[in-house]
């Protein structure tokens, strides 16, 4: 199959490329995204809080370029469900406004500088506010609207936000500003997917947000599925929108998610191999008996871990195996030994449907989120 390279007659200066034609491309890999799976889990994700007192509206967390899968594809599938967009490039969200998306936009990290106080208020943005000077500069900037924001607090996570014993100097800069909108509590939790849950970080941001009468943010995709009764008034879902699980002890098909990406590609050559002979970069894997050994056209320039250790499962021709040796720059190995109708053109399946991304990173250490994020540019990406 021809496949057109996304960006590849941009490497060419007009003068050379004066019909700028794309580069034809026959390299099987592709990632494949899923538009409708993509809706189904923002979906799920409402329908989560909405049993809990007033329903809760949600962020579309779309940071990282939708953690891969796509800024402007993302925010075009939820055009007219998502209740707002969150991210943190100030020029990802000026994209946003430009593509014609009118929804609320929250920008996580804040702003970096006083300039960027001017966008804010052109572009009707968001920003989070975590230190004290930002909020001097919003007073200081004299924009031509008040500026709604929301307001951090560290509850724990200790990263960003205000501490308990800076908040009189919060609420004194707040009472002296004529410059700030609309305020919205908003915290993160740092443990919602783990054993000691979220019940300590509510604690404290009761007592930090005691006599404030503002709406709150707080629940991430974790609290979202195993604590709905954090939403409130905004919730954040992040990695669940793209079918991932937040939890290292439980299937995203649990919460009924759907994989979003599915990285797919074929065997390109099929090596048989006596006992005792070794694959691939160092011979990290060894033969235990005659091998059939399939030849992937993927590695960690398309965005494959290269981490990932001999046993990562893969699917190839729709059965479960897996990968052998260490993981090359554009091929990867896996034993089709068990798998007679493995052929050279069969499909692979890295990822996706079928075999969830979470497990895949988990055998290569790491999480979804990082799969997601590092595909890379070079892959062509199919919208179904």
């Amino acid at each position: 199959m021809l496949v057109l390279a996304p960006n590849a007659a941009d490497t060419l200066h007009p003068e050379q490329n004066p019909l700028r034609i794309t580069r034809i491309m026959s390299r099987p890999v592709q990632a494949r995204i899923s538009l409708a799976a993509l809706r189904h889990n923002y979906l799920v994700a409402r329908k989560h809080v909405a049993g809990v007192g007033k329903p809760a509206r949600a962020w579309a967390v779309v940071k990282a370029d939708a953690y891969g899968h796509g800024l402007l594809r993302t925010a075009s599938v939820l055009a007219d469900v998502a209740d707002g967009f969150a991210l943190l490039d100030l020029e990802a969200a000026v994209a946003l406004r430009d593509a014609g998306f009118r929804q609320p936009i929250l920008l996580l990290e804040g702003f970096f500088d006083a300039d960027d106080l001017t966008a804010c208020a052109e572009y009707s943005l968001i920003p989070t506010v975590h230190r004290l000077e930002q909020l001097q500069m919003i007073r200081a900037a004299a924009l031509p609207l008040r500026l709604p924001i929301y307001l951090k607090l560290n509850t724990g996570m200790n990263r960003l936000g205000f501490t308990p014993a800076q908040l009189p100097a919060v609420k004194q800069e707040l009472a002296v500003s004529s410059a700030i909108g609309m305020v919205t509590l908003m915290s993160h939790f740092a443990e919602a997917d783990g054993g000691r849950g979220i019940a300590w970080q509510m604690e404290r941001f009761a007592q930090m947000s005691a006599g404030w009468n503002c709406p709150v943010s707080l629940a991430n995709s974790a609290a979202i599925l195993r604590h709905p009764q954090t939403a409130h008034d905004w919730v954040r879902p992040g990695i669940m929108l793209y079918g991932g699980s937040p939890f290292a002890d439980e299937d995203a098909a649990n919460f009924d998610l759907l994989p979003v990406m599915t990285l797919h590609s074929r065997i390109l050559a099929v090596q048989e191999i006596a006992a005792g002979e070794r694959v691939g970069y160092g011979g990290l894997f060894e033969a235990e008996r005659p091998t059939r050994v399939g030849i992937v056209a993927c590695g960690y320039a398309d965005g494959y871990p290269r981490h990932a250790p001999s046993g990562t499962p893969i699917l190839v021709a729709g059965e479960r195996t897996e990968t052998v040796g260490r993981v090359s720059m554009d091929m990867l190995a896996c034993d089709l030994t068990d798998l007679p109708q493995a052929q050279v053109g069969s499909p692979v399946v890295l990822w996706g449907e079928g075999l969830p991304a979470d497990e895949v990173a988990a055998a290569a250490g790491t999480v979804s989120y990082e799969l997601f994020c590092a595909l890379a540019r070079r892959v062509p990406v199919i919208e179904v």
